[in-house]
């Protein structure tokens, strides 16, 4: 059964440790974040961007795999199905299609319309029992065709949006989607401790979790981060384990070329993958 995100996410940040959210693109990514979660007994968010909802023809069919996998699989850990930096108008698609989480990105919007849709939203998802997750400041990098600066949020907009009753805070901090480039400046703390001081108890998230080193994920974590999110990393493996598979010309072999055996070697390495992030977010055990 899907939950809602914001009870692990209160006990996240009440217990220093953050919550992983893994996006999906497909079956084989899906069955690989939620056999991985049960097994080690950790919360899991499972995080799904326009494109990719898309990609698998459509939200309903996302929400519609997920609840069936969960009960085939006898998924017992709590797990949110998750919108990942929303429209709008993407928003209301997933409520209707039965996620438990969405995150409005209103990042691009001035402030005081971006305040009124988020406002809007946090009605919609106490009504229906669901989580709601907003941004302040736009992420670094390209995510789904849409590139951001990497700018710092203003913490005192961060409270404005905090105010409203959202479950948990995306903040701009310098983190970037994708691969971090060589002359990457790091997370700016001061901002984020900033953020932490007028927000309170609210869950603050980490976007970009992919290629930040692990003594700043660990701080980050220690400064208020209860959500850290990771997507291009495990597309990183999954193509390098895939890549492999084929050089070695396993896919010749016998019926190496069938697709459950050809996703097979990258299937697993999103495991180790996940397994590597709770163990360092600190979430094992936590379920």
């Amino acid at each position: 059964m899907l939950v809602s995100a914001k009870d692990m996410l209160q006990k996240a940040k009440a217990g220093h440790y953050a919550v992983g959210h893994f996006n999906i693109n497909n079956l084989e990514w899906t069955k690989a974040v939620l056999l991985t979660a049960e097994e080690l007994k950790s919360p899991v968010i499972l995080g799904v961007s326009e494109g990719a909802g898309k990609y698998m023809t459509g939200f309903k069919t996302v929400a519609a795999m997920v609840k069936a996998m969960i009960g085939e699989l006898n998924i017992t850990v709590p797990v949110a199905l998750h919108l990942d930096h929303g429209t709008y108008e993407g928003c209301y698609k997933c409520i209707e299609a039965g996620f438990s989480s969405i995150m409005f990105d209103g990042s691009s919007y001035p402030i005081d319309e971006n305040v009124d849709k988020t406002r809007e939203l946090v009605s919609i998802c106490a009504e229906k029992g669901m989580s709601l997750e907003a941004e302040v400041g736009a992420i670094g990098g390209e995510e789904d065709g849409v590139i951001g600066a990497g700018e710092c949020a203003d913490p005192k907009e961060c409270k404005m949006i905090a105010d409203l009753g959202v479950d948990m805070l995306a903040a701009g901090i310098g983190n970037i989607h994708g691969k971090y480039p060589d002359n990457w400046a790091g997370l700016s703390f001061e901002t984020l401790e900033a953020v932490q001081k007028l927000t309170g108890e609210m869950p603050l998230v980490l976007h970009g979790g992919t290629g930040i080193p692990d003594d700043m994920i660990k701080k980050a974590i220690d400064l208020g981060v209860s959500k850290i999110n990771v997507n291009t990393e495990c597309q990183l493996v999954f193509a390098d384990a895939t890549r492999k598979y084929v050089e070695e010309g396993k896919d010749r072999q016998g019926k190496g070329y069938d697709p459950r055996k050809l996703l097979a070697p990258g299937t697993e390495a999103i495991k180790d993958i996940v397994k590597e992030k709770m163990e360092l977010f600190g979430s094992i055990g936590k379920a």
